[in-house]
């Protein structure tokens, strides 16, 4: 019986072959290649398109999830909008829950702007790292948040570096002269009068007839006085 058994496996493992190498012969040796490597790339395509399918029904449940807090916050509610209500999720579950999707990365935005408002400060930074936008304005008003918090820890060369990211992000007259003002008062806290100077002349050259701009002007001349005494 084990002879038999060994004798089948036997003819198995040689048609195997015959198979394979009729298909070798029939191909060629590129061909034959060829079609491992498209196998290869199916399955490859296969699987991404998969992972993608999924991500986005997660992102799209996330979504769905978040809009509670989304409202709570908007009613500066902020304790429901951080941690739910019981019956719907808060940021921090969603970030928890649905890490890699949209939904989480916005969440971290939100938590950051909490944290801040809460004056938890520290906080706000680990949150505020672990989001990006695409969205220029959105990425831009991160990057001033963050600088915020780093203005309150007292770290003020990192928040004149934020400002100034989110200036050159935003890069228009709504928002940059503002940015661009506070990134002045970090370098002037930081003792750096002559860096401080750039950011107003950056407003006096760049955003004339903006509301920042005589402020700008009459800052850029008391920063020179003090440089000057």
């Amino acid at each position: 019986m084990a002879k038999k058994t060994s004798e089948e496996a036997h003819d198995t493992h040689n048609d195997t072959n015959s198979a394979v190498g009729k298909m070798k012969r029939e191909l060629g040796p590129t061909g034959f290649v060829g079609m491992i490597v498209g196998l290869v790339i199916i399955v490859i395509a296969s699987g991404v398109f998969f992972i993608n399918y999924t991500k986005t029904s997660k992102n799209t449940t996330a979504q769905a999830d978040m809009f509670q807090a989304q409202y709570y916050f908007e009613q500066d509610s902020l304790d429901l909008a951080l941690n739910g209500d019981g019956r719907n999720l808060g940021f921090l579950s969603i970030i928890d829950i649905y890490g890699g999707t949209e939904a989480a990365n916005l969440s971290n935005y939100y938590v950051g702007a909490i944290y801040l408002k809460e004056q938890k400060f520290q906080l706000a930074l680990d949150h505020l790292k672990d989001f990006s936008s695409s969205e220029e304005l959105i990425q831009a008003r991160a990057y001033k948040l963050t600088g915020d918090a780093y203005m309150e820890l007292g770290n003020f060369s990192d928040a004149a570096s934020q400002y100034e990211k989110a200036a050159s992000t935003a890069d228009d007259d709504a928002f940059s002269p503002a940015y661009l003002l506070k990134a002045s008062l970090a370098y002037e806290k930081q003792g750096d009068l002559k860096s401080a100077v750039k950011p107003l002349d950056n407003i006096i050259k760049n955003h004339f007839g903006t509301a920042e701009y005589a402020s700008a002007r009459k800052h850029k001349a008391r920063l020179e006085g003090l440089a000057g005494s």
